[in-house]
């Protein structure tokens, strides 16, 4: 089934796996782009971030004295502090709360609203299905909503009915989008919507391979399971073994198809008694970003769709090994783990040099001796039939967006190359070696006519102003805060 809302004219479709940061800067420096908030809008944020578990460092409030010259300026260090500190932080960053503090012009809608909006003119379509409960912040998507619903047909049975925006990376059409949906049925049913998609397929109230490692309850806030879990543990090697055997031949699977996913971490993996399902395959067809955008846009040799599935592979590795996923990328220095087969693999994906000169197959992981002696029950060999023509619609769309990848990898590399250089330009070291050679040049002038408007020698060269980032390319977003009192 299916069903797609055609976007509206002129809509922007965002990234939301750019991360921003945010400088305080004094009320004379107000530019264009600055967003205005009190310290009590920093209270209603830091209170919306407490089911997350953390103690986050928020200056205390204080009424009398607070225009004092000395505590304005120590208040204004104290909340650049609680600023950095969320926007670093792998969830926080990417939460709403956040992105609405910081943007609030691109996330001021209420995206629960109009996903009811779209789930009740699909009710209306087919009236069988009935919502029986929304499952609020289940999962880290701004743009995707989730409801647990039930067939009135089959009232014993619950359905995970999922509402989300397409992203900027859909490249196929309407048409080829819906038969491409059709053919995933065997992998999980589903049911979509066109700016926006609308999917079904069966509740598992067992969770995911995050809420088995975090031992947590699958219905809970996000924020609450996974950005301080308690009980937080890296799995067995038998287990290590078995489910990342099974996760590489779900991906060669797809591979063999022309299929492009792009979205493999342990929160897109179901296990139920023993076999791990892959979820959310469509995610690569949708265009929404992956949640590993920012990291792996900064690795050139990670230009295709089966090299972005090889790396997010060596993330979820990392978290079933140890129970937490890596803090950043590349990896050189690896904790204890079950065996030096794990960190073998994690080495050929994670570490320096398999970021510079390019990722494994997923073949060639397959025959690594941590998964090529996992044995695996088949009753037959499964394989997802593609015809010619939307193989081929697969093939263009699949191109589009590794064209889009590599184009954000060059504006990167770029950007990187002139902030070295102006860096360099504005080193002690270089402003010392203009500065004599301008003496140099002054002493050389001397005796001879120069024009009284001056001719610039005797002055060292100006440091460079730093390069502005490229928008596209998943680097961090400035904006300017003024600290209102």
């Amino acid at each position: 089934m299916s069903f797609l809302e055609k976007p509206a004219p002129g809509s922007l479709l965002l990234d939301d796996t750019v991360p921003l940061t945010a400088m305080i800067e004094a009320s004379q420096n107000l530019q264009s782009h600055t967003v205005i908030r009190r310290y009590s809008d920093f209270d209603v944020l830091n209170n919306s971030l407490m089911v997350c578990g953390i103690t986050l460092p928020l200056p205390p409030k204080k009424l009398i004295g607070n225009m004092d010259r000395e505590f304005i300026a120590e208040r204004q260090r104290g909340l650049q502090t609680y600023l950095d500190t969320i926007t670093q932080h792998p969830l926080l960053c990417s939460s709403l709360p956040v992105k609405k503090f910081l943007d609030p012009n691109n996330y001021s809608a209420n995206y629960t609203e109009i996903a009811l909006q779209q789930v009740s003119m699909f009710f209306r379509s087919d009236p069988k299905w009935e919502v029986l409960e929304p499952l609020r912040d289940m999962g880290w998507r701004i743009r995707k909503k989730y409801f647990l619903v039930k067939n009135k047909e089959q009232t014993k049975e619950r359905y995970l009915l999922s509402w989300v925006d397409l992203g900027p990376d859909k490249f196929l059409s309407d048409k080829d989008l819906q038969s491409a949906i059709k053919l995933l049925t065997s992998l999980s049913v589903r049911t979509t919507s066109e700016s926006s998609a609308l999917l079904i397929r069966p509740f598992s109230e067992k969770g995911s391979l995050r809420d088995h490692i975090c031992k947590v309850k699958p219905r809970e806030s996000y924020l609450k399971k996974y950005c301080n879990p308690k009980k937080s543990q890296g799995l067995e090697l038998p287990h290590i073994k078995l489910y990342g055997r099974q996760i590489l031949e779900g991906l060669k699977l797809l591979h063999d198809a022309g299929i492009f996913f792009g979205h493999l971490h342990t929160s897109n993996v179901l296990v139920d008694d023993g076999v791990c399902r892959l979820m959310d395959v469509e995610n690569g067809m949708l265009g929404v970003p992956s949640a590993l955008r920012p990291a792996f846009t900064q690795f050139r040799k990670i230009n295709t769709t089966e090299s972005i599935d090889v790396f997010c592979f060596g993330h979820l590795l990392y978290e079933m090994t140890y129970g937490r996923p890596p803090d950043s990328v590349p990896i050189e220095q690896y904790p204890p783990a079950p065996s030096t087969a794990v960190v073998s693999v994690l080495q050929s994906i994670l570490s320096t040099e398999a970021c510079k000169s390019g990722m494994p197959t997923v073949s060639a992981l397959m025959q690594t001796p941590l998964f090529s002696d996992v044995q695996l029950q088949r009753s037959e060999k499964l394989q997802i039939k593609v015809p010619g023509r939307l193989k081929e619609a697969l093939k263009a769309a699949k191109e589009s967006l590794e064209k889009r990848l590599l184009e954000e990898q060059r504006l990167l590399h770029q950007h990187r190359r002139l902030t070295r250089a102006q860096s360099h330009h504005c080193s002690e070291e270089e402003k010392k070696k203009r500065k004599i050679l301008a003496r140099k040049v002054s002493t050389h002038q001397q005796g001879f006519f120069v024009p009284s408007s001056g001719s610039g020698a005797s002055s060292p060269p100006t440091c460079p102003s730093s390069p502005t980032p490229p928008s596209t390319t998943g680097t961090s977003v400035r904006l300017s805060l003024q600290l209102s009192l």
